[in-house]
């Protein structure tokens, strides 16, 4: 588990194929891993990734086919910066929010502008993950923790201050820029708890307004 709270800047320095799957080396920056032991998780981009060898300036990770298809660690290179954070402990400041470091799906960057100091996003989501975006709600961003200011559909707007950008991988952001996106984790497993018993049906789908009347969920 992770807090959305970026901890330092990294580098993607090697991307190996390995019998079909990536072996990535980070280098880590100011991250402090004198308390990193191997098996250890590590957030990249929001990716929980294990460090399988520790060479002192950074990690290795293997990365499975399956986590190239559902992120956008696929759109990485050797020099690419990433946002990196260490799992949380018991004694962790819970400065965002609760982050599982499973990526839900893959947005875009559609625009920004400034605005004062700050700077106004506009991110496009997957259309299935729309349902759980919603304003002043918690999402995800790279690894980020952030506040949701307004949704249009698929499209949610953020509002960036300058520290973030700073001290984030946001600040190289252009429109058309791919991102991993986590929703928030109580809406997740809210949807799935009201499903009850149909939870465990193979064609059992999402909560629609026809679900929600026929469990006594919407008055006639």
């Amino acid at each position: 588990m992770f807090t959305g709270i970026i901890e330092a800047v990294g580098q993607i320095q090697s991307m190996q194929p390995q019998g079909g799957d990536v072996r990535l080396y980070v280098r880590t920056g100011k991250l402090d891993l004198g308390d990193v032991k191997l098996g250890d998780s590590i957030a990249v981009n929001g990716v929980c990734l294990t460090a399988i060898e520790l060479p002192g300036d950074g990690f290795w990770a293997d990365v499975s086919q399956e986590t190239i298809r559902r992120t956008a660690l696929a759109s990485l290179k050797p020099g690419s910066r990433v946002n990196l954070e260490k799992a949380l402990t018991p004694t962790t400041r819970l400065g965002g929010h609760l982050v599982s470091g499973h990526v839900d799906g893959v947005g875009k960057v559609l625009s920004l502008h400034q605005d004062a100091r700050s700077w106004h996003f506009r991110v496009e989501a997957p259309a299935e993950l729309a349902k759980y975006i919603a304003e002043k709600g918690s999402i995800t961003v790279d690894g980020t923790s952030l506040t949701v200011n307004a949704v249009e559909g698929a499209v949610f707007h953020l509002n960036i201050v300058p520290h973030t950008l700073q001290e984030t991988v946001m600040g190289d952001y252009q429109p058309g820029t791919v991102v991993n996106l986590e929703v928030d984790l109580i809406a997740r497993y809210l949807e799935r708890l009201l499903l009850g018993e149909k939870a465990a049906e193979p064609t059992a789908g999402g909560i629609s307004m026809a679900f929600l009347a026929e469990n006594g969920f919407l008055k006639s």
